[in-house]
């Protein structure tokens, strides 16, 4: 589990809730015409903006934050560096059924294994980068909706509550809830768009850029089984990509 991002959206959503209640307590914070204006209004002015399968499909990819399962360059390369010295011992026949560290991994050592050449090799696992990267992109668009759209939305809100309250000046029972609903639609259109899903698309984002770049660092290393790299030169090669501090626990290793 990703204890940072798990952390800092239930602390953000706890400091601004706990802020609340220590100014007034959280009950003149709720107002349900407000909540319906921007969560309901929200929720279909994205819907309609993507595809359904997108947009459902977005609820699943939000729940990647905080679970566990991210890339290790530092294992693959040490893995890729095996899976060299024993082509070259005992030729690529003898990595079929190899532990893979992924299944993108996999993928393109089993098409070493049954004969494809290097340029047959990139041009398939490019595509499939390509292919990630239109998949992530269609669910970053959901959530780049819902920051867009939230803080708009609320603005809406705010519009609606002071129409009401200039068309019922007269009445000055009227004007508190008029009031609220100006304020408090503001108030949720932020709240959503900053503190629940920018972070998380921020992360997603982040995400996707170093998978897309540890597949790159995949590619780059099954190139190198294909023409018959040492794995010593292959580990020096591929560990260019890393920071310095993996850099030195590699070598180590």
């Amino acid at each position: 589990m990703d204890t940072a991002s798990l952390l800092g959206l239930i602390g953000a959503i706890g400091m601004v809730a706990g802020g609340m209640a220590m100014a007034a307590g959280l009950e003149p914070y709720i107002d349900p015409p407000s909540l319906l204006i921007v969560v309901g209004g929200t929720f279909f002015a994205v819907m309609a903006k993507v595809p359904m399968a997108h947009f459902l499909g977005s609820f699943r990819a939000m729940a990647k934050v905080v679970r566990p399962g991210r890339p290790d360059p530092e294992a693959m390369i040490l893995r890729v560096t095996e899976l060299s010295d024993k082509a070259r011992k005992e030729g690529m026949m003898a990595l079929d059924g190899a532990d893979v560290p992924d299944p993108f991994f996999g993928m393109g050592l089993q098409m070493l294994v049954d004969g494809a050449d290097e340029g047959k090799l990139a041009q398939t696992l490019r595509a499939e980068i390509r292919a990630m990267k239109r998949r992530h992109d269609e669910m970053h668009d959901v959530l780049r909706g819902w920051v867009d759209i939230a803080p708009a939305i609320g603005m809406i809100g705010t519009l609606i509550g002071l129409v009401e309250m200039l068309g019922n000046m007269e009445d000055p029972k009227a004007i508190g809830p008029a009031m609220a609903v100006a304020l408090l639609t503001t108030l949720y259109g932020t709240f959503i768009a900053n503190v629940l899903f920018l972070p998380v698309l921020s992360k997603l984002e982040s995400d996707s850029a170093k998978e897309a770049s540890y597949r790159e660092m995949v590619l780059e290393g099954l190139r190198g089984l294909a023409r018959g790299t040492a794995g010593r030169v292959l580990q020096e090669t591929m560990i260019a990509n890393l920071p310095p501090k993996a850099k030195s626990k590699l070598a180590a290793a």
